[in-house]
This record gives structure tokens, sequence and C-alpha cells, in this order.
């Protein structure tokens, strides 16, 4: 087999490959002997069919299959051998049925679209802006107040307050507002209603501070604007006949519920915290503060990456491309992409393509390395907030670490967590080789610096 290059511009390459008889006739015959031997052929033993039975009925397409395995793995290893860096994969110039009757030998041609050479450098000399978003008192406010009422408990009320839960009969109205009391009428004994998650307001008004005994005219259609889930599980019927249910309901207010949140002191401070972490309101202020300022700074980094792709495409974005390599592959490889669309969404797409290749060789020069630690760690990481969602602050290193590898073993959820820690790693190393002009701002100036 012999291939050979042809330069067709500054960043794309042919490739030809001439393929004769004597390169792939042995293991043509190799595979129809296994075939011969795993499959029953009807009027033949296992394992005994003569070779031109199997030609007669395999041949073209294991003929094929073997040209098209032996030259499509010759062209990769040509590729590797010759270090040849490719953008996307090969694309053949002429997809066609090899004419196996009459001919012997064949001649494949590929298009590759090369990685175009990108001098970056990073040096102190390069500025790129960190925006702090300060915490106010104010933010600190508001989070002791989410925690205060996500650790507080549900006490009896005397009255319909914004947070309540209302509890008792719910029964079905005539149209002139009378109990419906025939053997169709909707009766719920047990109900319960949460008017703050009411989506009609004004059905939530009438709720508002009535005592227990008190009777409520309601319309639960118009509570949750219909929804039969919601619908079936208030009024107790099925979803089938749920969303027809639009009349009006009374509920005599057997009990009320309602939210008292946490005191200050020990327990608040322990389970917002963990354990021992603050000893007393200053420090549990502090505490929270820092919880806020973790919080925000997702959005600084998020801002400072936005602010370093811009940069970096600004400064090294005038590259060429294998623009017309690159939209044959595309197409070839996405559903969504044809010879009509593909000059159009290739102009949304080339700005991500050009920032992959500059964060690549971003990545080379700060020499980022991944290891499984690295991994674990970062995983542990999002296990700790998805355990912090339902209030379990103080998870032990075991539980996480263990939670972590069954992350990881989740193959469609493992490439994520790798891209993550490589951008992590990667901004971290950026940091520390350019000159980072950090800028404390408040929340509505970083809304407006991020916006524009």
């Amino acid at each position: 087999m012999n291939i050979s290059q042809e330069k067709t511009g500054n960043v794309s390459v042919k490739l030809t490959v001439a393929i004769e008889e004597n390169d792939y006739k042995d293991k043509v015959v190799k595979e129809l002997k296994e075939i011969g031997k795993k499959h029953a052929i009807p009027g033949f033993r296992q394992g005994h069919v003569p070779l031109g039975e199997l030609t007669r009925r395999f041949g073209k397409q294991v003929t094929s299959d073997v040209i098209n395995n032996e030259v499509y793995e010759a062209v990769v290893n040509y590729i590797r051998e010759n270090k040849l860096a490719v953008l996307g994969e090969p694309v053949p110039v002429e997809v066609k049925e090899l004419d196996l009757k009459n001919e012997k030998d064949f001649t494949f041609q590929y298009e590759l679209g090369l990685v175009p050479e990108i001098n970056v450098t990073l040096d102190k000399e390069e500025h790129l802006p960190y925006y702090t978003i300060a915490v106010t008192d104010e933010m600190v406010d508001e989070q002791d107040k989410h925690f205060r009422e996500r650790f507080g408990a549900q006490v009896p009320g005397e009255e319909v307050e914004p947070n309540a839960l209302v509890k008792g009969s719910i029964m079905e109205l005539n149209e002139d507002g009378t109990v419906k009391t025939s053997d169709d009428a909707i009766q719920m004994l047990n109900g319960i209603v949460a008017p703050m998650y009411f989506k009609d307001k004004a059905e939530a008004e009438k709720f508002a501070g009535k005592k227990v005994n008190d009777k409520v005219v309601f319309n639960p259609w118009k509570t949750c604007e219909g929804n039969a889930a919601e619908l079936s599980s208030m009024l107790g019927v099925d979803k089938d006949k749920a969303a027809d249910i639009k009349g009006d309901f009374e509920l005599s207010i057997s009990e009320i519920i309602v939210l008292r949140p946490a005191e200050p002191g020990k327990e608040l401070y322990d389970n917002v915290l963990g354990k021992d972490k603050a000893h007393n309101e200053e420090e549990y202020r502090a505490g929270v503060k820092e919880m806020v300022a973790r919080e925000l700074s997702r959005n600084s980094e998020m801002l400072f990456r936005v602010d370093t792709e811009k940069a970096m495409l600004e400064k090294y974005g005038n590259m060429e491309l294998p623009v017309e390599v690159l939209k044959k592959w595309l197409v070839r490889r996405n559903e969504g992409l044809t010879e009509e669309n593909i000059d159009e969404e290739y102009v949304k797409m080339e700005p991500g393509l050009k920032w992959q290749l500059i964060k690549e060789r971003l990545g080379a020069i700060c020499e980022i390395k991944i290891d499984e630690q690295d991994l674990i760690d970062h995983a542990k990481a999002i296990a700790a907030m998805q355990f912090a969602q339902y209030g379990m602050t103080n998870m032990d290193d075991e539980t996480l670490t263990d939670y972590a590898k069954r992350i990881l073993a989740d193959k469609n959820y493992r490439p994520r967590i790798v891209e993550e820690v490589g951008d992590i790693k990667l901004f971290n190393a950026i940091k520390e080789k350019v000159t980072v002009d950090n800028k404390e701002v408040s929340l509505d100036e970083f809304k407006e610096i991020a916006s524009k």
C-alpha cells in the first residue's frame, strides 16, 4: 500500500492511498474462513463450508469491509507517524461503491484540515481584569434569613400568615354557593393547601388572616392554572378528571401550620456552618459572609473566563483555518447540518473552534495535567453542594468520597468532570502567568459590566 501527500493550502493537505490486491486478499480469506467457523450455513456442516461457497455468499461485502478498514487504518497510522495535527477527521474526497467485479486495485483520497500554527504567549505584560463582588450586610442578612427559615420549625398558628400551610375539609360547592351533597360530590376531609405557592395571588389573599374554624371559598383550578397533578393532589381525584374541575370549593380550617425561624444560637450555627465553626453571632455572620462571597466568586470566575476568552481571541484569533475541509467534516458528522445551511452555521461555530485551539495551546504552555485525585476532589465538591441543597451541610469525608466515586463511574458524567477540572486548573494557571487587575465592585456594577 502506498500513501502520498499533496499540499492543497496553508492548512490543508490531500492524502492519496493506493491499495493493491496483495494488500488485502489474505485478510479477506481469513475473514471468510472465520464466518465459516462461526456461522451455520444451510446445506453445510459448521466449519466445513468450502471457501468458494463463502466467497460466493459473502465475498463482496467482506472484501469491501476489509479494504475500507485497511485504508482507514493506514491513513490513521500515516497521520500519527508523520505527526500531522489534524482538525476533525479525514474527509473522503469521493464516496462510491467499489467495482469489485472489474477491479482489484483501488485509489482513495482524503482531505485533511490541519491545525494552524498559533504563537501564544503568556507573561506579566498581559493584563486581564478580575471583578470581585463586595458582600454587603444586606446580603448577609438575606442569607441569614434564608438559613433561619430553612432550619426553623413548623408550629401551630393562630391565623394564616404568608408562609402558612392550611389544613381542613375541602368541599365542592354548587353554583349557588351551597355545599354539594350528591353522590358525585368531591369532598377532601383531610385537605391541605399552601397559599404561598398559589399561581393566582387573588386566591391566596382569600386566606390571609383567617383563623381556625373560619371557612374560605376559593377556586382550586385558579390556584394552579389547571395543573392536573396539583389538582389531583389537592382534591384527591384522578388526574384524568382533575383538569375539568373548575368550580369553587369551601375549605373549613381545622389547623394552621406556620414557620417559626430558628433562633440565633449554637444549633443554628452548627446547622449552617458545621459543628463548632462559630461560637457567637459575630463568628456566625463572618462565616455566612464567607459563604456568600464563595457563591458570588463563581460569577467573578465565570466573567474572568469570558474576558480571558475575548482577550485571547482578539489577540490570536486572526488565524487561518481549513474552512472548506471543516465544513465538509461538520456536515458529515452532524445530522442538523447540510450543504444548504453549513455556510451560515459555520460563521456561528468558528469563534468556538478558534477558542478551542487557543485553549489547547494555553494548556500546553501552562503544562496542565489532571490526575484521578483531582477528579475525586472536584466530584466531592459537587457532592457536598448537592447534599447542602437538602440541608445536609456536614457530610463526612467518607460519604462524600464514596458519592464522588459513583459520580465518576458514570461514563456520561465523567467527561464533564474532566473538562471542569481542566478549566479550573487552566484559568488558575493563567492567573499566575499574567497580571490580574483586581477590582472590587458592587453587585449592580458587576451586572452592568457582565452585560456588556
